[in-house]
């Protein structure tokens, strides 16, 4: 059984951190402050601890917190405790500006993402951008009438991709590789496409789907 430690107490983190849970893995969660996730661990069994803690104790991880916090969140978790290790990074570049006819802001230009900022702060940690374009009520076991729904991933580590391509698989996904790191330049702002039909109509439970002829 794989060790799983997520990085970030939000709703993201708590819900991959029981999906995870779900599918049979050993599980911990970190944040700044622990003591606040007891009721969590209460109701979940799932322990709490430091970012350092977890980063460490973790044999892959997931980097789920508010993109403007990502570099900090890795520094936190310690570049020793994951390094070599895949980092499953559910993260984007959201600005806290409110949103404009349902459009996000980022803080990233076009051409760079924040998945390769990153990979330049933390060169030996095996990132792959992955759970970004969705919302919390369907990214554990999406139930669709036409089928799997698409999660778009990528990476640099091909051995690190195919892990969460799997990861993908067991979550109930269809996973598309786009390649390097580079295409998360497309990824992230699928998370403002996604969002838009929530602000507009306060639909939230949609996903994507690739078709192939």
């Amino acid at each position: 059984m794989k060790k799983i430690g997520l990085l970030g107490s939000a709703v993201v983190g708590q819900t991959l951190a029981q999906g995870f849970k779900q599918h049979g893995y050993e599980v911990r969660i970190g944040s700044r402050s622990p003591a606040k996730l007891a009721s969590f661990t209460e109701s979940s069994g799932i322990p709490a601890g430091t970012f350092d803690a977890v980063g460490e104790w973790g044999e892959l991880l997931v980097l789920a917190v508010h993109g403007t916090v990502a570099v900090e969140a890795l520094t936190l978790a310690g570049a020793a405790n994951h390094r070599g290790k895949v980092v499953i990074d559910a993260t984007n570049p959201l600005s806290k500006e409110p949103p404009v006819d349902g459009v996000l802001k980022v803080f990233t230009g076009p051409n760079e993402s924040l998945l390769e900022r990153l990979q330049v702060a933390f060169p030996e940690t095996r990132l792959v951008k992955a759970f970004n374009s969705v919302g919390t009520p369907t990214m554990v076991n999406p139930v669709y009438t036409d089928g799997r729904p698409t999660m778009f991933f990528c990476g640099n580590d091909a051995e690190a991709k195919a892990e969460v391509a799997e990861i993908l698989r067991q979550f109930g996904w269809e996973p598309a590789d786009m390649g390097t790191a580079v295409a998360a330049r497309a990824i992230e702002p699928l998370c403002q496409l996604w969002c838009i039909p929530g602000f507009r109509e306060n639909h939230w439970t949609h996903a994507f789907k690739l078709l192939w002829d």
